[in-house]
């Protein structure tokens, strides 16, 4: 009877280890969605600077009054202003996506720990059930 239980439990261990390698999988998949997401969204940064910066030297090289009025387009106001603008917009979706990789590092991390503790049980159990065989087969020797 012994036996039986012991390899109940060891079962059960080894379905609990086979869900947390899944759970550790699957929040590694989304913690490279988020990364890619943060480079999507970097690039989406860049895209948007260099759109601004060409609109403003466009304009600046177009009017003769900027030009007499400033030594580049990078000093008109109102390009500082939508470049500021931009990357407070764009700083905010970053934090998110920081927030949601930090999040997913933890669950890896607590998973991951769980995952080495049911192994350690499970290697505890195996040593018992080896142990509980041996003793059976010896107690039928000794009949």
């Amino acid at each position: 009877m012994a036996i039986a239980n012991l390899h109940e439990t060891l079962l059960s261990y080894t379905m609990r280890k086979n869900q947390l390698n899944l759970d550790i999988m699957q929040y590694q998949s989304q913690k490279q969605l988020a990364i890619a997401s943060m480079a999507d969204t970097n690039s989406l940064l860049s895209a948007g600077k260099a759109e601004i910066r060409d609109y403003f030297k466009n304009l600046y090289n177009n009017d003769e009054e900027l030009q007499a009025a400033y030594v580049s387009y990078t000093e008109i106001p109102d390009f500082e202003e939508e470049i500021d603008k931009l990357t407070a917009q764009i700083q905010d979706e970053l934090d998110e996506l920081t927030a949601w990789e930090t999040t997913l590092d933890a669950q890896i991390t607590t998973a991951s720990a769980e995952l080495e503790e049911v192994n350690a049980y499970m290697e505890s159990i195996k040593t018992m059930l080896q142990s509980n065989i041996q003793e059976d087969f010896n107690y039928g020797l000794n009949q």
